[in-house]
């Protein structure tokens, strides 16, 4: 284990982001994600607005409110979107930053971090497909934003869920699930250089030397491979791995994140939740354990492993929540749940640290990574909310506790940023926490 080092709490300063509802016991995906450029930081809400403020002094600096265009009889209107759009990814881009929606548009933007200014915006609605309904969960996610050079890429996907006849029959059970999904190559002004479709539902993605790697979380339909690496100029397909040790009709779970290497890639496997490392052909070096099937009692437990980071340093991989591999619920915990890992470039473990609460998303800097903590919903403690900022070659780094959860982070040079959201346990009733950003020195 590596050596705890103690929060640095006095160097943390906040900024109020207003009101949202707050948090309930379970997941309910990302809904605000935060960037640091040069001399802003950029937050984006989930009310669906875009704001600024100056790295320095923190005064802010624009804001951007999102709404819908629709048509009217004349042809033209606008209406407000608050409730139903929510900016979920973030990426610096081109002197700019670029945002991506969950919403009826699913939109992609640029906005200039010195005005706000929309230098350009394109809807994956146009491609992916009108979500089923306005529950939350079928809108347009543009859930992954990745840049390079002069290029931006973007994962959009939209879900449905039909019963045995044909319709949303809004239960699990017994129904089947589909996606739409494209994968985006923009120029610097918004122009579409390539596009790829598919109708497996994409995660995480990220590109590195002309390559553009991309995690498929779920593969329902006729696309059945977990991963597949795109040539960054032209979008085609160099190659694909799938980590699958079961058929299709016995499971879907596949990838769960993704980091390129100079030669290869570290992935996390949804499938048999192990960690692997693919070598310059794509082919699997090593493979390890993470949180894999364990007997507790009578139940088998298993946590997926959600996030990884990697560098020339090594690898950080991070589980997520326990699950039995029957039914839903389960009072037992997978002792290896909500850990990171960090391993070195051949496959060997240096350390390994207790997180707690789930990770939504993490935010990375070459060697390091800022993983910020929320809910873990089985056990409900609120003790567990906060960040941790590791270093891949040696472990726990800093740290620091939140009243609410945390669900969003950036790290860049001396400066962390993390988002903080209000909560309420189903079985408790109190509120804890207020939406606001933390900035920090690390």
């Amino acid at each position: 284990m590596s050596e705890r080092l103690v929060s640095r709490t006095t160097e943390r300063r906040t900024i109020d982001l207003g009101d949202v509802n707050p948090a309930g016991s379970r997941h309910s995906g990302r809904r605000s994600t935060v960037a640091l450029t040069d001399d802003a930081v950029v937050t984006g809400t989930a009310n669906g607005v875009v704001l600024a403020h100056d790295r320095t002094s923190l005064g802010e600096r624009w804001r951007v409110e999102r709404t819908e265009r629709t048509e009217d009889e004349n042809g033209d209107g606008a209406r407000n979107t608050d409730g139903e759009t929510t900016i979920v990814s973030m990426e610096p881009f081109a002197g700019g930053v670029a945002i991506g929606e969950r919403s009826p548009a699913g939109e992609i933007r640029v906005h200039d971090t010195a005005t706000g200014e929309i230098r350009w915006c394109y809807r994956t609605v146009e491609d992916i497909g009108t979500p089923q309904n306005g529950t939350r969960f079928f809108l347009p996610f543009v859930v992954s934003l990745a840049s390079e050079a002069d290029r931006l890429y973007a994962a959009a996907r939209r879900y449905e869920r039909s019963g045995s006849n044909g319709s949303d029959d809004g239960n699990e059970s017994g129904s089947t699930r589909s996606f739409e999904s494209s994968i985006y190559a923009f120029e610097s002004d918004g122009a579409v250089a390539w596009t790829y479709e598919t109708d497996a539902s994409p995660i995480a993605l990220d590109t590195r030397e002309g390559r553009v790697a991309v995690a498929f979380n779920r593969c329902p339909g006729d696309h059945q491979q977990g991963l597949v690496v795109l040539d960054a100029e032209t979008g085609e397909e160099v190659a694909s791995w799938d980590p699958s040790t079961r058929t299709a009709a016995a499971g879907d779970r596949r990838i769960g994140d993704v980091s390129l290497l100079e030669n290869g890639l570290v992935c996390t496997s949804h499938d048999d939740c192990r960690a692997y490392r693919l070598d310059r052909e794509y082919k699997p070096t090593w493979g390890v354990d993470l949180a894999t099937e364990r007997t507790i009692g009578e139940e088998t437990l298993y946590a997926y492993p959600n996030h990884c980071h990697a560098s020339g340093d090594g690898a950080v991989f991070l589980t997520g929540n326990t699950y039995p591999t029957e039914g839903r619920e389960t009072e037992s915990r997978h002792p290896d749940e909500h850990t990171a890992f960090g391993y070195t470039l051949d496959g060997d473990r240096r350390w390994s640290e207790r997180v707690g609460g789930f990770v939504t998303g993490l935010g990375t800097d070459s060697g390091r990574l800022a993983a910020p903590r929320a809910q873990n919903f089985r056990t409900r403690d609120p003790t567990t909310h906060g960040l941790d900022v590791f270093a891949i070659e040696g472990g726990r780094r800093d740290e620091f506790s939140a009243e609410g959860i945390l669900t969003a982070a950036a790290l860049a040079n001396e400066t962390v940023v993390v988002i903080e959201e209000p909560v309420i346990y189903h079985d408790e009733g109190t509120r804890r926490g207020r939406y606001r950003l933390h900035v920090g020195s690390i």
